[in-house]
């Protein structure tokens, strides 16, 4: 159970801070939901709280943590099908899984595809999702502003 004021990650939407615990009426039944305030945009999402486990919610990963990780994403070795349809799923799967590693691998896999053949709308569209769920996290993780994190992002993953 999470408390107001917990940094979380929701795996396909970022991460935020829980702004508050409400309840709402929703098909004739009561059930309480975490209000999570996303931190890149001012987007809020709902989620109940008896449904945290099956969507992956998580707490934000440490300072060091993520540290650890923007030293390891420069490594991350990405080997993408050149099947459209089942690199999308494998991507969204990636991302569904609410490991930071997965979707660094997601971004730099869609910049690399990017900078070589150019990208189709669904995976521009993905692409720019999984940047933001990563930089969402590590804005949060490390207490820096976005454009620091978006910086060093793009200077790590573009070697």
């Amino acid at each position: 159970m999470f408390q107001v004021g917990d940094k979380v990650v929701h795996p396909m939407h970022g991460a935020g801070v829980i702004d508050s615990i409400v309840q709402r009426k929703v098909a004739g039944q009561v059930q309480e939901y975490y209000q999570l305030k996303l931190s890149v945009g001012n987007m809020v999402v709902m989620v109940p709280t008896d449904n945290t486990v099956g969507i992956g919610m998580r707490p934000v990963v440490s300072g060091a943590k993520a540290e650890e990780l923007m030293t390891a994403m420069e490594d991350i070795k990405v080997d993408m099908t050149q099947n459209w349809n089942r690199r999308y799923r494998e991507n969204l799967e990636r991302l569904k899984s609410g490991d930071l590693l997965e979707v660094a691998r997601v971004v730099k896999g869609l910049r690399q595809r990017e900078s070589q053949r150019g990208l189709s709308n669904g995976e521009r569209k993905m692409l720019h999702t999984a940047k933001q769920i990563l930089i969402s996290e590590l804005v949060l993780a490390q207490s820096l502003p976005y454009e620091t994190v978006e910086s060093s992002v793009d200077s790590v993953l573009s070697h």
